[in-house]
């Protein structure tokens, strides 16, 4: 699957701590209605046979929506279910590495918190940068904060394109206008919220400013 910079506009990575008495299928597929552009199936505590069959069935949903479907981390899974790509961090596989698995038609994305990892990212044959935390959270007990100066730098100095991720909220994602990235990535600002279909309409409509006034 070629990557449009489009696709990468509302980019919901997925958390099962916020399902409540909901599917995972539900919670996305609101999502998605409420216009969520790519999806990224992060996964850090089923079993495989469970993770399987709920990245088969996410896999179907986003297909059905014409809207990407990545794994993170997981590259055999990713493969299993001819998944559209998966997303790394610096820990996991390196992205030339994954490639070489992967084949040239799927979708690497990569998290990046300095120019450096960054630009290492491309030459290895990342598609997109995931590039934070922008903001404190508390999705990722790690998550290093990246000063909007860097994340600035980085996309400056790379040629794909650059998500930013880690705290975004639709309160604080105006605080991005003049970064040059090219979307968010986010978790609690649509699936921590109480009508998720809505909450991603309002801040799909924030981005696509914030991302217009990037590039005009």
């Amino acid at each position: 699957m070629k990557l449009d910079k489009k696709d990468l506009l509302l980019y919901a990575v997925t958390d099962r701590h916020w399902l409540g008495e909901n599917t995972l299928c539900d919670v996305v597929k609101q999502s998605l209605l409420g216009g969520a552009t790519f999806v990224q199936l992060r996964e850090k505590e089923l079993d495989y046979e469970n993770f399987l069959a709920e990245a088969k069935s996410l896999k179907e949903l986003c297909l059905q929506c014409g809207v990407p479907f990545v794994i993170n981390d997981n590259v055999d899974l990713a493969i299993e279910i001819d998944a559209d790509g998966v997303h790394v961090g610096q820990d996991d596989m390196e992205a030339g590495a994954v490639r070489e698995k992967l084949g040239s038609d799927k979708i690497i994305g990569v998290s990046a918190q300095t120019v450096k990892e960054a630009l290492l990212a491309e030459k290895r044959g990342a598609d997109y940068l995931g590039v934070g935390a922008v903001f404190p959270t508390n999705s990722k007990d790690d998550a290093l904060e990246v000063p909007f100066s860097e994340l600035k730098a980085i996309c400056d100095a790379v040629s794909i394109p650059v998500v930013a991720i880690g705290g975004i909220t639709q309160d604080n994602v105006c605080e991005l206008a003049g970064s040059g990235i090219d979307g968010i990535a986010v978790i609690s600002a649509i699936f921590g919220q109480e009508d998720i279909r809505a909450a991603t309409e309002k801040l799909k409509s924030s981005v696509i400013d914030l991302v217009e006034n990037n590039n005009g």
